[in-house]
């Protein structure tokens, strides 16, 4: 595992908190995995899951406790974004603000580049 600078992804107060609350019901460690998958109505989708570790490949960076890891080949893709828990009317969602995106979906759950 390599600890990335807080410049190269972040992980919101929000967000931090709303995993550690799931974490906690779920009886797991507080990590939050985000990949980046082909597919979607953009090219590429946002996956998050708890990790019950962090791997060997991973990087990760940490806000209030909580770890935010990324695999290195995902990390070419979301460089420089800063996970949000967000709350609206329509939901509450994990959100990826990320810079290297050329477009997105409406949900937010895919982008292209």
């Amino acid at each position: 595992m390599t600890e990335i600078p807080y410049a190269e992804i972040s992980l919101t107060a929000a967000a931090a908190a709303r995993v550690a609350v799931i974490a906690e019901r779920q009886q797991k460690p507080a990590i939050l995995r985000l990949s980046v998958d082909g597919g979607g109505c953009s090219g590429f989708q946002y996956r998050f899951g708890l990790a019950d570790a962090v791997a060997a490949d991973d990087v990760a960076v940490e806000t209030d406790g909580v770890r935010l890891v990324v695999d290195s080949i995902s990390l070419d893709l979301v460089r420089g974004a800063a996970v949000d828990f967000v709350e609206t009317l329509g939901g509450t969602a994990f959100r990826v603000e990320n810079p290297q995106a050329a477009s997105g979906c409406g949900c937010g759950a895919s982008f292209s580049v």
